[in-house]
């Protein structure tokens, strides 16, 4: 979500000259896509919210991708978690029926990417650093804040009820960051740095 735009007067629509500042949130609410107000603390926002910073991080991965080996890959995941988010946000129906919601399809390509980069990886036989190069790592990144998207996610799906679908795209989409992340440093000649308990 962009600054503002669960939080416009209803009824505004935008146009090049829309305001960044509505002021409208200044109480610790937020408009959502739909009727009605909500604190910005809410699970709703919590899960929405999650699922911006998860897409903030993978526009950091992409830019430092700097020979675009997951381009393709990354820039459908930003698009396809716009989407998801908006479907977080809505209360109705009505604003998101012409997104394509996320659905079993989109599993599935996540599930084809992450076996078509592991292999050419090694058998994974312990735990790894979160570490290597600067793409890794900041895919590693993205992977933590998936699972935390994850988890407010099923915490929005326990208190209000959900779909099922959005936590296994989440679920899957932080295994992908995982491989990509491990891939990346294969590609780049980065060695992993394995856990031991005892350095």
């Amino acid at each position: 979500m962009t600054p503002g735009l669960l939080e416009r007067p209803p009824g505004q629509t935008y146009t090049r000259d829309v305001k960044i500042y509505t002021r409208t949130g200044d109480d610790g609410t937020t408009g959502l896509l739909g009727p009605g107000r909500v604190s910005k603390a809410s699970p709703r926002v919590e899960a929405y919210g999650s699922v911006d910073e998860l897409n903030a991080t993978l526009g950091v991965a992409r830019s430092l991708d700097a020979l675009g080996r997951l381009g393709v890959e990354l820039a459908t995941i930003q698009a396809k978690l716009f989407s998801l988010g908006a479907e977080l946000a809505a209360v109705t129906p009505q604003p998101i029926e012409s997104l394509k919601r996320i659905d079993d399809d989109d599993v599935a390509e996540l599930e084809r990417w992450i076996d078509r980069l592991e292999s050419s990886l090694s058998p994974l036989r312990n735990f790894v650093l979160p570490t290597g190069s600067p793409l890794a790592a900041q895919l590693h990144l993205a992977r933590t804040v998936c699972r935390r998207a994850e988890r407010r996610v099923v915490a929005l799906s326990s208190s209000e009820g959900g779909d099922v679908r959005l936590v296994r795209y989440l679920n899957r989409l932080a295994d992908a960051l995982f491989v990509m992340a491990r891939w990346s440093n294969h590609e780049e000649g980065v060695a992993e740095v394995e856990w031991r308990a005892r350095p």
